[in-house]
């Protein structure tokens, strides 16, 4: 049994930082734990080009604490428009990471994204030829398809002929959150692998939806049935370097999750590395928790691991996480997992 645990510092390969004044309130809960972290380019405006790239990562390090050595890692949002040649001069520069791929109105701020795959093929293609990785939103956005089965039908309509077609091109399936993209994941070569949230490890769509609607647990995608839970927990457990943490985490104002028409996210960066530790510790797996956290992720992405450590602490008395996060831009509910939790992050 685990009560101390030392880990490779981690990074988060999926965050939401927003801007402004949402940017400066909620990037501290990141820098206290994480090295690095891909960064989300939904903004609105969306970040498409080498230069609005620049200027928002210059945003981010002036919001950065003092002090913090925190890295973020850019991206593109990829559009029908998109310049092949700038994404590949980006990629050069060492400016970005990755570009995202959002199919039209998939998620929050996704309006601009792509319409039909086959109208960003030259940027993907250029991808392939340089090495730069597609992290991908898979979920169609057809209307007639269950929104608890887009993530399953964007595999087989979308993402299977788009790796048929260019096998070279390296690909993440951001946050699954079903069977299917575990095991599609397994049946791929490793220039394919996946990233998974917190919040998908610990909630199913019973803790959604039983006993009134909790908005705070609703993200996209959206939690799903117990046995989709479960494979997705496994997968995160096993120690398979295909699968790595991005915990999704996006903060919204409480006004903008409690109404009529809430916003999809859950605001996880306070607490992931405690709820990890309890997921992992729950499933004695604590030994695969670094894999998981800090190593699996900078192997996929071509990058070393942190040099710095955290160390995990289980004490005899529940942590108490802060409800709620202060920002100039309102309330941020941090994420509840409705269950007492027992590790916390000791140091740095």
């Amino acid at each position: 049994m685990y009560s101390s645990l030392k880990i490779t510092r981690p990074d988060d390969w999926h965050l939401h930082l927003r801007d402004g004044d949402m940017l400066r309130g909620i990037l501290p809960e990141t820098t206290r734990h994480f090295g690095r972290a891909i960064i989300m380019p939904n903004l609105v405006p969306p970040v498409i080009t080498s230069n609005d790239a620049k200027r928002y990562r210059e945003r981010i390090l002036a919001a950065c604490p003092h002090g913090s050595d925190f890295k973020p890692l850019m991206t593109l949002y990829l559009t029908d428009k998109t310049d092949p040649n700038d994404v590949a001069l980006a990629f050069s520069d060492g400016l970005i990471n990755a570009v995202k791929y959002y199919p039209a109105g998939a998620t929050t701020n996704s309006d601009s994204g792509v319409t039909n795959i086959k109208n960003v093929m030259p940027v993907l293609e250029k991808m392939a030829e340089i090495g730069l990785t597609l992290c991908i939103h898979g979920e169609v956005t057809d209307p007639n398809v269950d929104i608890f089965d887009r993530e399953a039908v964007f595999i087989d309509k979308i993402l299977h002929p788009l790796r048929l077609d260019l096998p070279e091109l390296k690909t993440t399936s951001e946050h699954i959150t079903t069977k299917n993209g575990v095991e599609y994941v397994k049946s791929q070569p490793k220039n394919h692998a996946a990233s998974i949230t917190t919040h998908h490890l610990i909630i199913n769509r019973n803790h959604l939806l039983v006993g009134g609607i909790k908005p705070h647990y609703y993200c996209l995608p959206v939690a799903k049935r117990e046995e989709h839970r479960l494979a997705v927990r496994n997968a995160a457990t096993s120690g398979d370097g295909r699968f790595f943490l991005g915990t999704d985490s996006a903060p919204h104002t409480d006004p903008n999750k409690e109404s009529g028409c809430g916003c999809a996210g859950c605001f996880t960066a306070t607490n992931t590395m405690s709820l990890l530790a309890h997921v992992f510790d729950e499933d004695d797996a604590l030994e695969n928790l670094e894999k998981f956290t800090s190593l699996n992720g900078p192997k996929h992405y071509g990058l070393k691991p942190n040099n710095g450590t955290i160390t995990l602490e289980k004490s005899s008395t529940p942590v108490c996480f802060p409800r709620k996060i202060e920002t100039m831009d309102g309330p941020v509910s941090v994420f509840d997992p409705g269950q007492e939790i027992f590790w916390n992050v000791k140091s740095n």
